[in-house]
């Protein structure tokens, strides 16, 4: 498959280059078919990472941790929760041996069963009173499970299509894999609330939550196939041979690259610090704090989710008039101003809420559009794959992995405040890092 690969060591090349046969129907793999098949396995990532993400707030905290009051069971069900993202790293380094050792094929297949399976034997587990302190052990590994898988996830596709994408709408076409996450919410946050409005309480907690992980498994096997589909492309192949996506020891990026990897963490701290404060929090602080039903604040944020799906789109037609990094630094802006309303919001009862969660989405979706292109641009060619999920995996894990857990904690001991002075740390991270990558608005044009 690329020279990067131990000769006589078998690998998916010959798999890939059967695929790319039976897909040679004459015609070029163009942008927007790439850009489909990017949408679709971002898509089902998000959803596999909202489902558990919705359950650690309404369910785990019940069926792992009932001998604690509900804001103890959270927290611990947080910690949990950020296990993924410590994995995530680890995964990247995992995935990508076997990448250079195997195929990008293998990889992918690995990871996304992996990722699968274990979102599914989530669905099976027994509760604390049924097997005691072993059914948060399995909770645990099953949510590094989740987390090393993500590591490996990484196909580059979203890398290929900035690369396949015309000259003047490389914004455009970096928007289009940020779309998965609010496209990811609706469908989980749809399924949560239909089986919420639909079964008795005892029924959602005993067997209702578990349905949409058995969903989440079923879509990561249709991603696989979509992105598989892809990677047997003869684009795809090309640039594996010119080294455009093709990847590197981690220890050869680190010395080659490393203050890339280190900018590119911070570039989107704001947008990932807000991610976790609009979606996972406000599920957890308004059912703690209020007698607001959880369907109901799943319908608000899934409100949300549709305005934050336009303010993506827009934000690609943003970029390619005004530059990325301009973008960047104007929703790193308004996420620090939005930092000081934010508390006053939550704390203003249901209307301050809907707004802060309207407002809120609108934000995320106009700062993390242009998230993942900041990232990989930083990086030449010969390092962007590599390059780009391990400085995602390390941006997440600063800017949102423990988001959830701190801001519940400060806010339950010092107020509601906390979560204004976390949101403007991050923009703060962001308008630093960009303040000394100013190559970023060049590399765009």
């Amino acid at each position: 498959m690329s020279a990067s690969h131990e000769q006589g060591v078998p690998n998916s090349a010959s798999l890939e280059r059967d695929a790319r046969l039976a897909h040679a129907d004459g015609h070029e793999v163009d942008p927007g078919e790439i850009a489909l098949g990017v949408v679709i396995g971002r898509t089902s990532e998000f959803f596999d990472f909202f489902v558990y993400a919705i359950g650690s707030v309404l369910v785990f905290p019940h069926l792992f941790f009932p001998d604690y009051d509900p804001f103890t069971g959270t927290l611990y069900s947080f910690a949990i929760f950020s296990l993924a993202f410590v994995a995530r790293p680890v995964g990247s380094f995992i995935f990508t041996a076997i990448d250079r050792r195997y195929g990008r094929g293998t990889k992918l297949t690995i990871a996304l069963f992996l990722l699968g399976g274990s979102t599914c034997a989530i669905s099976f587990l027994p509760g604390y009173t049924r097997i005691g302190a072993e059914a948060v052990v399995l909770l645990a590994l099953f949510r590094i499970g989740q987390g090393v898988a993500l590591g490996g996830a990484w196909d580059g596709l979203a890398s290929l299509l900035a690369l396949n994408a015309p000259e003047r709408k490389r914004g455009w076409y970096a928007m289009m894999p940020q779309l998965g996450a609010p496209l990811g919410f609706l469908l989980a946050g749809g399924l949560f609330a239909f089986l919420i409005n639909s079964l008795p309480p005892g029924d959602f907690l005993e067997w209702g939550w578990r349905y949409p992980f058995f969903v989440a498994f079923a879509l990561n096997v249709v991603a696989l196939f979509a992105r598989l589909r892809l990677v047997a492309t003869r684009e795809f192949a090309n640039m594996l041979n010119k080294h455009e996506l093709e990847p590197v020891k981690i220890s050869e990026l680190v010395r080659n690259d490393g203050l890339s990897i280190v900018i590119g963490a911070f570039v989107p701290l704001a947008c990932f610090a807000l991610f976790h404060l609009v979606t996972v929090f406000p599920l957890a602080w308004i059912s703690l704090n209020s007698d607001r039903s959880p369907a109901n604040i799943l319908t608000t944020q899934m409100l949300g989710a549709v305005v934050a799906l336009g303010t993506v789109v827009l934000s690609g037609i943003i970029a390619d008039r005004i530059g990325r990094r301009r973008l960047l630094a104007i929703g790193a802006g308004l996420i620090a101003v939005f930092s000081f309303a934010a508390p006053l919001l939550l704390a203003a009862g249901r209307t301050g809420e809907t707004v802060f969660l309207l407002l809120g989405f609108a934000l995320l979706g106009l700062s993390f559009g242009q998230a993942s292109g900041a990232v990989a641009s930083r990086f030449a060619s010969r390092f962007r794959y590599t390059g780009s999920a391990l400085t995602s995996d390390i941006a997440w894990l600063v800017g949102a992995g423990f988001a959830p857990l701190v801001v519940l904690a400060l806010s339950s001991w010092w107020g509601i405040g906390a979560i204004g002075g976390y949101l403007l740390s991050g923009a703060i991270c962001t308008l630093l890092a960009l303040t000394s990558n100013r190559q970023l608005e060049m590399r765009d044009t």
